[in-house]
């Protein structure tokens, strides 16, 4: 038997063992007990009857409840999954608005999951049920839930609750301990803003060519553009590149300068990393010459101090290190996290949080009393304490949250702050050429940085340019943009 097969068998072993504790604390007792129920799942994702989806949400719950069946209603046309070719002349189905029409159809699905960015547009045109008074009714504790998730999903509903999730994903700050005391500097601590993380960044700068250290960076991944991943920064803040009609551009303005000179002095004090040159890291893979198996990680390959982190990327440090002596010329990390960098304006709101499983009740549920036993399940202490084993994310309940493989860091760095607030993501559904707008912003940033533009007059193009590119999406939102130097088909 093949190693990942003999793993899969342990851990459906393992979770068959499981199962029947799970389900003797939660089968139903009482006269409709033998009565079969049919409660309707719908999703703005993809899934329809997905293996995944039933086997991380659904197969324990309707084998702890046999009377209860799960039937799952996807609203992402998938047909072009097997071949289908998209019509020009028809408008792409948006899953949400979908979502949308059927949770007010007249068979109106029970239960409904998306997105952390979806949610607030279900809760303001009031398609979800308020779970507080459900939650108080039950005595249903939620105490235990980290401030990620619990805070994070209150924030949509003006501190009112419409859904919960019951795991993550999460960023923390990583850094590289021996790169730290070799150069004498104090190692960062939970909630520093950016730029005193910044300014640790820069004391941690050593040598110069292939052999130069770097102190900060955005991303582990060395191919990263600081464009994108300056978008962990600017989020807390808020900060717009158009109206909320994506209508009018609102870069022009003196914060956006700040940021811009913030990054730019990032890379002229080099600070961040030097993007490798990919056809010499390709040259080197084929020919085996100063191979490096973490080439394309900035962190594993000792190029930095400093870098954010997602929590399911530690599974590839932790396997680095068990398995150094493998790798010529890897040294194990010492390492540790710290939370995310914070504004000032802002100190307890931190960068990428990616709730999975985010799951409310329809206003128009048929079945409400199942629909809520099934959430409660989900996001119960007996459900956590089964998937802490065994999912990449974290749960969302405290107790259950530990490191694995008994190796011990800071973990509470990926559970203390909660996520940026989403915007703009209507926009995007909706007037999807809107995408060129914000990659012509990306191409004068290089300007600047290659020294070709200053960064006001960047801005300032950025803005006439993309008013105009606003207009076009506005005029014809199906047709090509001229961005003044180029045609694009949107």
């Amino acid at each position: 038997m093949k190693p990942w097969m003999k793993k899969s068998l342990l851990l459906s072993i393992s979770a068959g063992l499981m199962v029947p504790t799970l389900a003797a604390c939660t089968k139903t007792k009482g006269a409709d007990s033998n009565t079969e129920k049919v409660l309707r799942v719908a999703t703005s994702f993809g899934f329809g009857d997905d293996e995944y989806f039933r086997q991380q949400f659904t197969e324990i719950f309707e084998f702890a409840n046999p009377n209860i069946k799960i039937e799952i209603i996807p609203t992402m046309d998938d047909s072009y999954r097997y071949g289908g070719r998209m019509d020009p002349n028809k408008k792409p189905v948006d899953p949400m608005e979908k979502l949308k029409e059927v949770m007010q159809g007249d068979n109106p699905p029970d239960v409904v999951m998306v997105g952390y960015e979806q949610l607030n547009d279900l809760i303001s045109n009031n398609l979800l049920t308020q779970l507080d008074p459900m939650i108080t009714k039950d005595k249903f504790d939620i105490t235990d839930m980290v401030p990620a998730v619990i805070d994070g999903l209150k924030k949509t509903g003006d501190g009112k609750l419409y859904a919960l999730a019951p795991t993550f994903s999460s960023s923390a700050l990583i850094y590289n301990k021996r790169m730290f005391d070799e150069a004498g500097v104090p190692y960062p601590k939970d909630k520093m803003t950016w730029d005193e993380v910044f300014d640790l960044g820069k004391r941690l700068i050593k040598g110069e060519g292939e052999n130069r250290k770097a102190g900060f960076s955005f991303s582990t991944q060395s191919m990263g553009d600081l464009f994108y991943s300056m978008q962990m920064y600017t989020a807390p803040l808020q900060l717009r590149m158009f109206d909320e009609k994506g209508e009018k551009m609102t870069v022009d303005s003196d914060q956006w300068e700040k940021i811009w000179k913030s990054m730019l002095k990032l890379k002229q004090d080099k600070v961040l990393p030097e993007q490798q040159d990919p056809s010499k890291m390709k040259g080197q893979m084929m020919s085996g010459e100063n191979f490096n198996p973490f080439q394309y990680d900035d962190f594993l390959s000792n190029r930095v101090a400093m870098s954010i982190i997602n929590y399911s990327q530690l599974n590839q440090i932790t396997n680095a290190n068990k398995n150094a002596a493998n790798f010529p010329g890897y040294t194990p990390i010492d390492w540790d996290v710290v939370t995310v960098p914070v504004h000032p304006e802002a100190p307890d709101v931190g960068g990428y949080i990616g709730m999975n499983g985010i799951m409310g009740i329809n206003a128009k549920a048929q079945n409400v009393e199942d629909a809520w036993k099934f959430i409660k399940f989900i996001n119960s202490e007996d459900w956590a304490r089964l998937k802490s084993n065994s999912s990449y994310n974290l749960v969302a309940r405290k107790k259950f949250i530990k490191p694995k493989d008994g190796i011990q860091f800071h973990i509470e760095a990926f559970t203390t702050l909660t996520p940026a607030p989403t915007q703009d993501y209507k926009i995007y559904q909706e007037k999807p050429s809107i995408y060129q707008v914000q990659d012509l912003g990306r191409q004068l940033f290089n300007d600047v940085v290659d020294g070709k533009l200053q960064v006001r007059d960047a801005l300032k193009k950025w803005q006439t340019d993309g008013d105009a590119m606003l207009q076009q999406i506005k005029e014809n939102p199906n047709g090509p943009i001229n961005n003044g130097t180029m045609m694009r088909v949107g």
